[in-house]
């Protein structure tokens, strides 16, 4: 499946992996359909951030309800893996739900796009929107 993704939330995605390092940043995709405009960050509130992600629920329901209100959809999630590859980990896994959400996860500079399956994650084909469009692919998939 394939996913449209601006230029610009790649580069915010990048920018909150950076200023939240050591830590993991984490956060909401927002957009239409199958194209992601947003990116809202939220305040990882896990017990070690420097592990693991939980978005702040105040956050999630703001997003949610903004949606409900003619606001962007909530089309996913995003987090950041300080150390390690944009790939879904063995806990990501374990909290697969099978919404067929989208996760990005930044890694070393790289964003990968992931579509929540409920056995784990599939790999999705991104096509940058913007200025700098290009086509990308997961790099470790």
């Amino acid at each position: 499946m394939n996913v449209e993704v601006t230029s610009d939330v790649i580069a915010r995605l990048r920018e909150e992996s950076d200023k939240a390092d050591p830590q993991e940043c984490c956060g909401i995709l927002t957009g239409r359909e199958d194209r992601i405009e947003g990116a809202i960050p939220a305040a990882n509130v896990a017990a070690d951030p420097a592990r693991h992600f939980e978005i702040d629920p105040a956050t999630l329901l703001a997003a949610h309800r903004a949606a409900r209100h003619g606001g962007p959809e909530v089309l996913g999630y995003y987090h950041s893996h300080p150390v390690g590859h944009p790939v879904p980990s063995a806990t990501d896994c374990e909290h697969s739900t099978g919404d067929l959400r989208v996760w990005a996860i930044i890694a070393t500079g790289q964003v990968a796009f992931w579509r929540d399956t409920g056995n784990g994650f599939a790999p999705v084909t991104y096509h940058i929107v913007g200025p700098t469009a290009s086509l990308g692919q997961n790099p470790n998939a």
